[in-house]
């Protein structure tokens, strides 16, 4: 057996979490797989699995290895694609990172039409506002609001978000509702903390064409968009958050737009990918795909 195909045993190995399902995925008797793992770990001079009676678990060596492996592999299949017919209809998994709301709200309920379009793409999606490697974690591409922190990455904006300062009904009845910058100092906020520096992220306002920047006080600090509106429902204080996160506790009147004269800048929408994926079929009608969807939403 060659090394690509050793390397292709080994990837489904750790992926379907078992010899036996991956004998079965690849087609292949169990004897098989074993005997080229074997073969490969003697080669590479290190041990790649652990095997236990109830699961195979891959070692520090084996989990940087699988990694690399993966993309060698996707490099592979995407340079053969790129001079075949199967460029018009791109085949293979899509490793995908969605940032958390946006992926429950807006991506994910629209992504039945991306996989009738395209059934020969199988997609894995993670969720959440951490910051992702692409490189190492081998992630084609992520879907991101706010400041582009990597600039080795290739970028392509799909929108622009309105946002907005807003409280609970509950907070305002209790606090009163702030008219000024200045008022804000009698106020309190739920804090959303970088979760690079662990640093809470001031509110941004645009007066006369200024930004100006508001540092707050508050009971709660949170890292995740979910958590930050719950707490803002929950009274902690004013938020600052795309108007489409909120836009049903604005109609039902649970929260409230305040400062609407000096509201936060948008919040730009990008789409980043390696550089040694821009040719790749997958990702190519995939970032065309999402900047379509984005540009008919209503933000």
């Amino acid at each position: 057996m060659d090394r690509f195909q050793a390397m292709q045993v080994f990837v489904s190995i750790v992926e379907q979490g078992s010899f036996t399902r991956a004998a079965e995925h690849l087609n292949m008797p169990r004897a098989t797989v074993t005997h080229t793992i074997k073969q490969l770990e003697i080669r590479l001079g290190t041990r790649l699995l652990q095997r236990t009676t109830r699961q195979v678990s891959t070692t520090p060596d084996g989990d940087a290895y699988y990694r690399r492996t993966v993309r060698l592999l996707a490099d592979l299949e995407e340079t053969e694609s790129a001079f075949s017919h199967s460029s018009l209809q791109p085949r293979g998994k899509l490793r995908l990172n969605l940032q958390g709301s946006m992926g429950k709200n807006v991506v994910i309920p629209a992504l039945p039409t991306f996989s009738e379009q395209y059934p020969g793409i199988e997609l894995e999606i993670g969720m959440g506002d951490r910051f992702v490697d692409l490189v190492k974690e081998g992630i084609d591409c992520v879907l991101r609001a706010g400041e582009l922190r990597d600039s080795s990455m290739i970028a392509r904006q799909v929108a622009s978000m309105t946002q907005i300062t807003c409280a609970s009904r509950q907070y305002l009845d209790r606090f009163g509702t702030p008219q000024s910058l200045q008022a804000l100092a009698n106020h309190r906020a739920v804090n959303y903390f970088s979760s690079m520096t662990g640093r809470n992220l001031d509110f941004e306002f645009v007066v006369d064409g200024q930004l100006s920047y508001v540092t707050m006080q508050s009971t709660v600090a949170v890292n995740d968009a979910d958590a930050y509106v719950a707490s803002c429902e929950a009274g902690y204080g004013l938020v600052q958050v795309p108007r489409y996160h909120v836009q049903a506790q604005l109609a039902s009147g649970a929260l409230c737009e305040v400062l609407a004269a000096c509201r936060p800048p948008p919040l730009s929408v990008s789409v980043l990918y390696p550089h040694h994926r821009q040719l790749s079929p997958r990702v190519r009608v995939f970032v065309d795909w999402i900047a379509q969807l984005m540009a008919q939403q209503v933000w």
